[in-house]
């Protein structure tokens, strides 16, 4: 199975007086065409992950995910076909978008020295009556080979 990605560029901010004030990085613009049209995001939400942590691993039987990291770095780890496939995002690595299909399971750990910060754009929306939050089984998964 072939996971998309797509890295995103950085652009310099300046203001109106030509002195850099930051930064913008945009993650979704319909021109990408990165979503095929009927798995368009319809919900962006923010999670954080502390420092030596992970959120995961979980599946989803209705809902794509697209996980960006936006500040901090994460490592995103996928099980397809028994095996894993491992993507990392944020401010290292190009702030890479990874599209996970549904029904594959995904763990998402921060590698960094800080919090991780990640948007998701998932398709469809969640709802409180949505039952699509499964666990997945990652114990043959060694979770230090990221750290090392």
């Amino acid at each position: 199975m072939k996971i998309k990605t797509l890295k995103h560029s950085k652009f310099v901010t300046k203001s109106s007086s030509n002195e850099i004030n930051g930064f913008l990085v945009p993650i979704y613009n319909i021109h990408d065409q990165f979503f095929d049209k009927d798995t368009r995001p319809e919900q962006v939400y923010l999670t954080v992950i502390k420092k030596n942590s992970s959120k995961g691993p979980h599946l989803h039987y209705i809902r794509t995910g697209c996980f960006t990291c936006i500040k901090g770095n994460a490592a995103i780890i996928l099980k397809i076909d028994e095996k894993y496939e491992t993507f990392v995002s944020g401010e290292k690595h190009n702030f890479l978008s990874v599209l996970i299909p549904t029904g594959v399971p995904a763990m998402i750990c921060n590698i960094d020295n800080n919090d991780a910060y990640i948007i998701n754009t998932p398709y469809p929306a969640w709802t409180p009556d949505m039952d699509d939050e499964h666990t997945a089984d990652f114990s043959d998964y060694d979770i230090n080979d990221l750290y090392k």
